[in-house]
C-alpha cells in the first residue's frame, strides 16, 4: 500500500494549526480523543427514554457497557447543556463527577482493569434543544401533523447526539449493537433504529416501544420518531436474501407512500449494483416520514420530501434529471453505504459520507437514464461548487470542512472515474471500499491509501488538490504549429493528472501534464475543434 505523501500531511496539519486559533477547549472536549476518552471503547448502549410532548422535555438513563483498554479512572461522557444529570451510577453505587461544559467527568469506583468489561449508568432529564432549521440546524422538534396530533423528531447530525441522550459523542467509537426503549403516551407509535423487538403497556398509561440495532451504529444516526404512524410492509430480493422493508408514514399518507415508495426497489437494486449489498440487512431499511427534509438514520432513514420528485420539488442540477427520481430517498439511503457502513473518524473527513453519497446520484441516474443522462447531472451540479474554503475540515476540534464536499467532491470522484478509465474495475473499487471497511470508521488517509492500492495509480496528489486547496486544476495549452503545449497550473508541487484531450481525429487521448510545459503532436486541422473531456472537473485556458 502506497503512503501519503509527507506534503500532504503537512499541509493537513497546517489547516489543523491555522484554524485553532478560533477554537475553544469545549471545542476540543468534543473533537478530539481526549485521555478521559481514550482508554475505554463502547460496547453497547442501551437507552431508555421518556418523551412529555407537554411541556417538550424528556427524561432517561443511558447503560453504557464499555471495555477497558488501558488502566485509568476518569471517563468522560458527553450531554450537552441544557440537560442536567440526576445521577451517575456503577456496580449499584453513585459515582462523583464533575461538569465542564457539556462534558462530564466521571470518577469511577476504582481503576479499571485492562481487557475486562464494565457498565456505568447515566440517569438525566431536561429540555432538550429545539431544532431551528433541521436537519442543518438540529435537535429535538416538536411539531404537529396535519390533524394536529403531536409529531415529534429528532436530527442532530453536526450538533451531536449528546444533545438529547448521554453518550461517548465522538464518530470514531461506535457500539457494537443498541438498545433504544422509548416510552410515550398512548394512541402514538415511536419509531427508532432497526427492529421493533417489543412494544408494552405501563401502569401510568403509557407505552414503550424497544428497538434493537443489531450492528454498529455513529451516535448521530440513532433517531427518535413519535406521531400516529402506520407501518407499510414489502420484501426487496436483494444480494444477500430477502431484505425486509419498512415504511412507517401518517396514517393519513398510506395510500401515497405505497405508490411513491415502490421506487425504494429501484433504488437499492442500483446501489447494491455499484456499491455491493445494502450492509444492514439484519436490521432491515425503513423510511420514516418525518417533520424534517430528510436524514441518513441508520436503518430508518428520515424522509419529508412530501412525495414529491427532486429536492423539494427543484432540480439541484438543473438539467431536467433531478426531477425525475426522489432526492431524499436516493441520497439519504446512499449514505447507508457511505456514513453508515464506512464512517469518518473525524467530521473533519465528512467528504468521505458525503462526496460519495452525492456521486451515488449521478450512478442512480446513470442506472436509470443512461451514461448520457448521468453526464448532464455531475456537470450540471457544479453551478452549486463554490470553492469557498477547503473540503476538509480542522482535526480533533469537531469542525467540518467546505460543503463543496457534496458537489465538489462528487466531481473529484468522477474525474478519478475517467483516470481509472474502467468502469468495472471502478465499480470493483467502490464495492470493495464497502467490504475493506465494512461497518468501521476510517480516516480520509485510509481511502486515498485504498484507491492507490486498488487501481495501482497515485492519487495523492488529486485528492490533495481538490480536498485542501479551493482553486480548481488549468489546464494551460498553446498551439505551436503541429506541437500542443501543456501543463497545470495547481497549488500541489508535482501535480500530475492524466487528462483527456482530442488530438487527432480519433476522439480523446490522454495526455499527462505536470506543472512544466510538455508537448505532443497534434494532427486535427482545425485548432477549433480541439477540446478537453468535459467529464473531468478542471479549468482551461489557452495561452
Amino acid at each position: 500500500m502506497r503512503g501519503i505523501p509527507m506534503l500532504f500531511v503537512v499541509l493537513m496539519m497546517g489547516l489543523t494549526a491555522s484554524a485553532q486559533l478560533t477554537f475553544t477547549r469545549a471545542d476540543t472536549l468534543r473533537g478530539s480523543i481526549t485521555p478521559a476518552r481514550a482508554w475505554w471503547d463502547v460496547q453497547n448502549y442501551d437507552l431508555h427514554i421518556n418523551v412529555f410532548a407537554g411541556d417538550s422535555t424528556i427524561t432517561g438513563f443511558n447503560i453504557i457497557t464499555y471495555a477497558i483498554l488501558k488502566t485509568d479512572s476518569i471517563m468522560q461522557i458527553d450531554l450537552q447543556v441544557p440537560m442536567e444529570i440526576d445521577s451517575i451510577t456503577q456496580d449499584g453505587l453513585k459515582l462523583a463527577y464533575e461538569r465542564e461544559g457539556n462534558a462530564i467527568f466521571v470518577r469511577t469506583m476504582n481503576k479499571q482493569s485492562v481487557g475486562s468489561t464494565k457498565k456505568i449508568g447515566i440517569y438525566y432529564r431536561g429540555k432538550p434543544k429545539t431544532a431551528v432549521n433541521p436537519p442543518w440546524d438540529g435537535g429535538f422538534m416538536w411539531r404537529k401533523d396535519e390533524q394536529g396530533r403531536p409529531w415529534i423528531a429528532t436530527a442532530c447530525q453536526g450538533l451531536g447526539a449528546s444533545s438529547w441522550w448521554p453518550c461517548k459523542d465522538h464518530q470514531s467509537d461506535e457500539p457494537n449493537d443498541m438498545t433504544i426503549s422509548i416510552t410515550i403516551p398512548p394512541l402514538m407509535v415511536a419509531v427508532s433504529n432497526g427492529r421493533l423487538k417489543k412494544k408494552f403497556d405501563n401502569l401510568d398509561a403509557t407505552t414503550t416501544f424497544v428497538w434493537y440495532v443489531s450492528n454498529p451504529i455513529n451516535n448521530y444516526d440513532v433517531a427518535l420518531n413519535v406521531g400516529s404512524y402506520v407501518e407499510i410492509k414489502d420484501t426487496y430480493q436483494g444480494e444477500a436474501g430477502n431484505l425486509d422493508l419498512s415504511y412507517w408514514v401518517m396514517d393519513y399518507n398510506k395510500d401515497t407512500a405505497t405508490t411513491h415508495f415502490a421506487v425504494v426497489k429501484t433504488m437499492l437494486h442500483c446501489f447494491e449494483y455499484w456499491f455491493g449489498k445494502y450492509p444492514f440487512y439484519q436490521d432491515s431499511y425503513k423510511l420514516v416520514e418525518s417533520p424534517h427534509l430528510g436524514m441518513e438514520h441508520q436503518s430508518a432513514v428520515a424522509y419529508g420530501n412530501k412525495f414529491k420528485m427532486g429536492y423539494s420539488g427543484k432540480d439541484l442540477s438543473g438539467t431536467g434529471w433531478g426531477l425525475k427520481w426522489d432526492f431524499i430517498i436516493v441520497h439519504e439511503s446512499g449514505h447507508e453505504w457511505f456514513g453508515n457502513n464506512i464512517t469518518s473518524k473525524d467530521i473533519a473527513d465528512m467528504w468521505i459520507h458525503e462526496s460519495f453519497t452525492n456521486y451515488s446520484e449521478t450512478l442512480f441516474t446513470e442506472c436509470e437514464y443512461g451514461p448520457k443522462a448521468a453526464f448532464e447531472y455531475i456537470t450540471g451540479i457544479r453551478k452549486n461548487i463554490k470553492n469557498d474554503f477547503p473540503i476538509v475540515g480542522a482535526y480533533d476540534v469537531n469542525n467540518e470542512g467546505s460543503g463543496d464536499m457534496y458537489y465538489k467532491g462528487a466531481n473529484m470522484i468522477h474525474t478519478i472515474r475517467q483516470i481509472v478509465n474502467d468502469d468495472g474495475m471502478f465499480r470493483d473499487i467502490l464495492r470493495g471500499m464497502n467490504e475493506r471497511f465494512y461497518h468501521q470508521t476510517v480516516t480520509g488517509m485510509d481511502i486515498v491509501n485504498y484507491f492507490n492500492e486498488r487501481t495501482g495509480m497515485n492519487f495523492n496528489k488529486v485528492f490533495e488538490q481538490y480536498l485542501l486547496h479551493t482553486t480548481i486544476p488549468t489546464l494551460e495549452y498553446h498551439f505551436n504549429g503541429t506541437q500542443l503545449q501543456f501543463r497545470w497550473v495547481t497549488d500541489v508541487v508535482d501535480f500530475n493528472m492524466p487528462v483527456k484531450v482530442t488530438l487527432n481525429d480519433n476522439g480523446y487521448q490522454f495526455i499527462y501534464p505536470g506543472k512544466k510545459w510538455q508537448s505532443t503532436t497534434f494532427t486535427m486541422s482545425d485548432k477549433k475543434e480541439f477540446k478537453v473531456d468535459p467529464n473531468f472537473f478542471i479549468y482551461t485556458k489557452e495561452r
